[in-house]
């Protein structure tokens, strides 16, 4: 996935929000990794710092990088669709 640009992802994932109702936004809005997955990522970043990621590490850390950038599009996405509904 890191060979597409954020921007046409962004583009790409638009029809998306067509699926949204505002539990499943706010839901997706709030997701956050699990403390073990946040842990693990944590030290493949600090050994990516270092420079001391092994390929199979690096392939790793590449993989959650893309993925934490697909969840944060989507997440802004559930935002602005939560945002645009009329206020009950």
């Amino acid at each position: 996935m890191s060979t597409l640009p954020i921007v046409s992802l962004d583009r790409i994932l638009d029809p998306l929000t067509e699926c949204f109702s505002p539990p499943v936004a706010r839901r997706i809005a709030q997701l956050q990794a699990d403390p073990e997955t946040r842990k693990r990522l944590d030290e493949l970043a600090a050994k990516a710092n270092q420079g001391q990621l092994t390929d199979e590490e690096d392939a790793e850390y590449k993989q959650a990088v893309d993925a934490i950038d697909l969840l944060a599009i989507l997440q802004a996405k559930a935002r602005a669709f939560l945002r645009e509904q009329p206020s009950k």
